[in-house]
């Protein structure tokens, strides 16, 4: 049976721009060198909503207001993991940015978040933010070279 996590991702809003973390500090970190959202995993006993607003302040110093939970994303990797993450926008919150101890903060227009290095995966779930599109259950399946093979959106699939 493949490892399972659960986590939370959100992608903070502000300006017409996420707010985009840049893997580059973590060890062992699965998504080095890759531009994603802020989140994490589930400590004991949280909610999908404790979770993503503790992570939100333990990796940026803000303080999320009202998270909107956007979609369930299902990633199946080859190497034998499992995630259900939980996806979020916040377009409220307070606060100052302090510096990330896993990457690099960066806000960045939400019309060149394509050009960033991202997972295959990824482009797919912020086209559906981006473009407003009704909450959603997203399954993303990679290969054990981590190339998206599969993905499948409320049951359909696209690719």
């Amino acid at each position: 049976m493949n490892n399972i996590k659960i986590s939370t991702l959100c992608y903070i809003e502000k300006d017409g721009s996420y707010l985009m973390l840049f893997r580059n500090k973590k060890e062992d970190d699965i998504n080095e060198g890759k531009w994603i959202g802020v989140g994490g995993h589930f400590e004991e006993d949280e909610s999908p909503d404790e979770c993503i607003i503790r992570e939100a302040k333990e990796e940026t110093g803000l303080d999320l207001l009202h998270p909107d939970l956007r979609g369930i994303v299902t990633f199946v990797s080859g190497k034998g993991l499992t995630e259900y993450m939980f996806l979020y926008t916040a377009s409220r919150f307070s606060g100052e940015l302090i510096p990330c101890t896993e990457g690099d903060l960066k806000w960045i227009e939400k019309n060149k978040i394509k050009d960033l290095t991202l997972w295959e995966g990824d482009k797919i779930f912020l086209e559906l933010l981006s473009s407003g599109h009704p909450f959603f259950s997203l399954k993303l399946v990679y290969d054990e070279k981590d190339v998206l093979i599969s993905a499948v959106l409320d049951g359909d699939i696209i690719s």
